[in-house]
């Protein structure tokens, strides 16, 4: 049923439209499900040759049957937190409210998720956010739904809420525009610390996620037909080796300015389209191809840029 976990029979279908090359929300459409439940699936139990129904059934099975100890109740707070740490989880979770979780769940995650151990108790939760019962217990009710936390029973009836290591394997039901938002900024942020830093590898695997998440969110309704304009537009762009307007374009290609357009609205909503490639838009309205910026070091940037080595010359 809708909402209940998904069966033996569900995952039969899933391995089976998968295989037909549907995407998640169109299999989600047809199961009745969230999107979200159908994504989550498919990364938690996929296996190095694909997603198999019959090895998702067991590994879900699996988990179901672990019981982990609970973890140790943290020492009381001494009060109220202190006024830094509040700040972050009310600015944290307004972000995660922005790609679509509701605000009290929101604040109750960041909550957990900023916690030493992960863990903590309702009346622990009551004391920091300064809510009531009432309302972490329908937060912690709506995020167990989406599977980003789980409860512990302590000593008597005392229940722990914990977020497990692999909590962002389980990725939750969001507004797609949001999450390529997400993933833009991330790649902005290359440019600006450097792919071959530290940072720039975090940012760069940050994009990754989050573009593959709002893709495949959002990808059901491509056709060939439009999937193929997409790449010629591209090879039109790269051939050109300069910028082009959508006017310009669509005189090349022999084709309707509404066509030329259409098929640069699914570039940029479908960034894997042109990896490692990314088509930017100018200022005066025109459009252009330059490599990725999680693609090459910076090094390896310089290294192109400096053209080739005089014949002999040792490398560095």
């Amino acid at each position: 049923m809708p909402g209940g976990r998904l069966t033996h029979e569900d995952r039969r279908q899933i391995a089976s439209w998968l295989a037909d090359g549907l995407g998640y929300a169109e299999i989600a459409r047809r199961l009745g499900r969230p999107t979200s439940t159908i994504s989550r699936e498919v990364a938690r139990n996929s296996a190095p040759g694909g997603y198999l129904a019959d090895r998702a059934q067991q590994a879900a099975g699996q988990r179901a049957r672990r019981r982990r100890p609970a973890q140790a109740a943290e020492p009381p707070a001494g009060g109220r937190p202190a006024e830094a740490v509040r700040g972050f989880v009310e600015q944290f979770a307004a972000l995660l409210v922005g790609v679509g979780l509701p605000r009290m769940p929101a604040r109750v995650f960041v909550c957990l998720l900023t916690s030493g151990s992960g863990s903590l108790t309702s009346a622990e939760l009551v004391r920091r956010l300064q809510v009531s019962p009432a309302s972490v217990s329908k937060a912690i009710g709506y995020l167990e739904e989406m599977e980003l936390v789980r409860r512990t029973q302590e000593s008597g009836r005392r229940e722990r809420y914990v977020i497990d290591d692999d909590v962002w394997l389980r990725a939750f039901k969001a507004d797609t525009g949001a999450h390529a938002e997400v993933a833009a900024a991330a790649r902005r942020g290359i440019e600006i610390f450097g792919a071959g830093t530290p940072a720039g590898a975090r940012l760069g695997r940050m994009a990754g996620f989050f573009a593959w998440i709002s893709e495949q969110m959002n990808g059901s309704g491509l056709t060939d037909a439009a999937v193929r304009d997409a790449l010629t537009v591209l090879a039109a762009l790269v051939h050109a080796a300069r910028p082009l307007s959508v006017d310009e374009l669509a005189t090349a290609l022999g084709w309707p300015v509404q066509r030329a357009a259409g098929a640069l609205d699914t570039i940029g909503r479908r960034a894997a389209l042109a990896d490692p490639l990314t088509v930017e838009r100018a200022g005066d309205g025109t459009f252009a191809v330059t490599p990725r910026a999680d693609r090459l070091s910076a090094a390896q940037r310089a290294a192109l840029a400096a053209g080739p080595r005089p014949a002999g010359e040792a490398r560095s």
